[in-house]
């Protein structure tokens, strides 16, 4: 009986041992990551540098801006497979922890859209110092709310190499109409139901039109719905953000990628505007039918522990199968 047991435990403590094996293996990318701090006149930044394992000379260098949300350099891990797909095409990665999260200064809730690309820029011309860099070849890669801080970056930098956007947002307002009706009703509330929320929705809007107060906003507002003070300020800073006429300063190649599954973003409406201001040479489009707004797998995105488990034991799966593969191709095509 004892001897029986034991082998249980030896069988127990193996596997445990093999998952934790598996899990440390998932989660090791072929790639060099470098802490760094950068000085700026709003204060200081950190974030990461990732290198490829081997290179020689210089390489490229791509630098992220992040979507909404008090998002750190890793994105709590979720960017590392791409960078790992970045540095196997020979490029360098540069992500920042956002203002007040991981050591960076000031407060991320505090920023306008222009204060956010003039961040991205003195990062760039940080970058640009680095010898291993090759300052030719700097692009963007930039997720939904970075919709609007790309172009404005591109109009004071316009040396870069390449953009790339990922269910980019246009019009804050028209995205927000968008995401408000599309969430609802996948939530399976009523026709009725989602014109009161769009009523009530317009009562907010015309408040911030009228440069209310948190004060005269929370005289009307729902409990369960309620927007904190310094999201309210960051609000009124940046609701009127429309990307469209900017879209205009782009003159290296953008590759603009969508998912079928999005309901943050009316991916019809930001294709066709994005057409209409950029030359047919300069643009490219990538569609993935079963991604969101994440890139998410369509399996992951319907499934919230599935999306953690994948993410602990099968991390370069979390996202829409194609997409990493389909940016690994375009960088390689920007050298």
């Amino acid at each position: 009986m004892k001897k029986n047991i034991k082998l249980t435990a030896c069988l127990i403590i193996g596997l445990m041992a093999a998952s934790v094996l598996f899990v440390l293996n998932q989660h090791s990318y072929a790639m060099n990551e470098q802490k760094i701090e950068i000085e700026t006149p709003q204060g200081k930044l950190t974030g990461t540098l990732i290198l490829p394992q081997h290179y020689s000379g210089n390489v490229g260098l791509i630098v992220f801006v992040h979507g909404d949300g008090p998002i750190n350099d890793t994105y709590d891990d979720g960017y590392k497979p791409l960078w790992e797909k970045f540095a196997s095409a020979g490029y360098a990665s540069l992500s920042l922890n956002k203002p007040g999260i991981g050591g960076s200064s000031g407060n991320w809730l505090e920023q306008s859209m222009e204060d956010r690309a003039q961040e991205t820029i003195s990062a760039i011309n940080w970058a640009k110092n680095l010898p291993m860099i090759d300052k030719k070849s700097i692009g963007l890669w930039g997720a939904s709310q970075a919709g609007w801080v790309i172009p404005k970056i591109v109009k004071e930098v316009p040396d870069l190499a390449f953009s790339i956007l990922v269910s980019p947002a246009v019009n804050w307002i028209s995205q927000g109409k968008y995401n408000t009706r599309l969430e609802m009703k996948q939530e399976g509330f009523s026709e009725n139901e989602i014109q009161a929320k769009e009523y009530y929705n317009a009562q907010v809007l015309q408040l911030l039109n009228e440069r209310a107060s948190y004060e005269d906003y929370l005289r009307i507002a729902q409990s369960e719905d309620l927007i904190s003070k310094e999201r309210w300020g960051f609000i009124a800073k940046n609701y009127q953000s429309d990307a469209t006429e900017d879209l205009s300063y782009f003159n290296a190649p953008v590759h603009l990628v969508l998912g079928g599954q999005d309901i943050n973003v009316d991916i019809e409406e930001t294709e066709r505007i994005y057409r209409e201001k950029i030359p047919a040479s300069l643009l490219s489009v990538s569609y993935f039918p079963k991604a969101d707004h994440s890139m998410l797998s369509k399996k992951n995105a319907a499934s919230p522990l599935r999306t953690y488990l994948t993410a602990v034991f099968f991390p370069r799966q979390l996202v829409e199968d194609q997409y990493l593969n389909d940016l690994n191709r375009f960088v390689k095509t920007q050298h």
